[in-house]
């Protein structure tokens, strides 16, 4: 089997030292050059054409993000970008995913760190994940611009009768409560963007997101999101009170529950082992709201590698009226998640990533 072909890039001779020792070890993996600066990146990319590139964004010369517009603007190929957990890498590196960038690592201690070993494993998954990346989806949508709010109005328009969509065949009561819960990872910002961008102001219910992200990234997606959005979009914090209209994301090292308080759902944050290895998990969240009563819950499940979410799915199917949507294979960058949902037979609507928001809204 042919290996996955990697270019090293980073302005440290010690981090491109290790980060090649670390990928030289796995036997799936070939490191085929290193590059010191943005310049010396783009001509070994030119030369080699690598299968991925490890990107640092904080680099002289050209940074991270300008060499990764210029590939992405050229040839697209699948690029993870190692910032630094500061407030401006963790800003930087969402331009980077919205410029392209499959994924990110965040060094575990500013720019030259020599705990680097504590996310080995992370960079090499990440790596494997993002060669087999669907590139079609990276620079086909300019997602610095807003999908055009008005659409809502056109789904309201559209929405078939109310008693079609239950599978029990009965009209739903209008006036039911009823709750969002997003689960995403690889390329969940580009996908977050696209849907919650789309979702009317008055949409009426609140909106819980899982992200796969480190602390010190979730903060910068939710302040991003919420200056394109109508609906307003935060970091959840612990105890505080569900509000409609409002999407709360769960914090990078945190899992995202909730409690009802009296007649009104609180957000919980904890901080227990991670699930499948990420926490926030989307399964902890899933499973949390499945013990909600008299709340009709819309799941979805957008792209991702691995099935975070598919077992929390089964728990809320199991536990009162529940809506699954899962994110297409066509317009996934990885379609790990979707796809270990849609093979649970519990998914009710398969949808391209613009037409999620329609999705929700239909059952809304």
């Amino acid at each position: 089997m042919a290996k996955i072909r990697v270019l090293i890039v980073d302005d440290s001779a010690f981090m491109r030292k290790l980060i090649n020792d670390f990928l030289s070890e796995h036997p799936e993996i070939e490191v085929i050059g290193t590059a010191r600066n943005g310049e010396d990146a783009l001509k070994k990319w030119r030369i080699f054409r690598p299968d991925v590139i490890t990107l640092d964004v904080e680099m002289p010369v050209m940074n991270g993000l300008e060499v990764l517009k210029t590939i992405m603007r050229e040839q697209p190929i699948p690029v993870v970008m190692l910032s630094s957990t500061t407030k401006e890498g963790a800003d930087t590196t969402l331009q980077a995913i919205q410029a392209g960038a499959v994924d990110f690592v965040a060094k575990p201690s500013g720019s030259i760190s020599i705990d680097l070993h504590k996310i080995k494993a992370e960079l090499i998954e990440k790596i494997l994940s993002a060669s087999k990346a669907n590139l079609s989806k990276l620079s086909s949508v300019d997602i610095s611009v807003p999908v055009d709010k008005n659409a809502f109005r056109m789904i309201a328009s559209e929405k078939k009768p109310a008693e079609k969509l239950f599978a029990s065949g009965t009209k739903r009561d209008q006036n039911s409560k009823k709750i969002v819960c997003i689960g995403t990872s690889t390329g969940g910002p580009r996908a977050l963007q696209q849907v919650l961008t789309s979702l009317p102001k008055d949409i009426g219910v609140p909106i819980l997101i899982v992200q796969h992200m480190p602390a010190g990234f979730t903060k910068s997606l939710a302040n991003r999101l919420n200056s394109l959005s109508q609906i307003h979009v935060k970091e959840a914090e612990d105890g505080e009170l569900l509000q409609k209209g409002t999407a709360y994301i769960a914090p990078g090292g945190w899992h995202l529950q909730v409690k009802s308080i009296g007649t009104s759902l609180a957000i919980s944050l904890g901080n227990a082992a991670p699930r499948n290895g990420h926490r926030p998990s989307v399964d902890v969240m899933f499973e949390s709201v499945s013990s909600i009563k008299n709340y009709t819950k819309i799941a979805v499940i957008m792209t991702g590698m691995g099935s975070d979410g598919s077992k929390g799915l089964l728990e809320m199917k199991k536990n009162g009226a529940v809506k699954a949507i899962a994110e297409s294979q066509e317009t996934s960058i990885v379609f790990g998640m979707p796809k270990a949902a849609i093979g649970t037979n519990m998914v009710d609507d398969v949808s391209n990533v613009e037409n999620i928001a329609q999705s929700i809204m239909k059952y809304i």
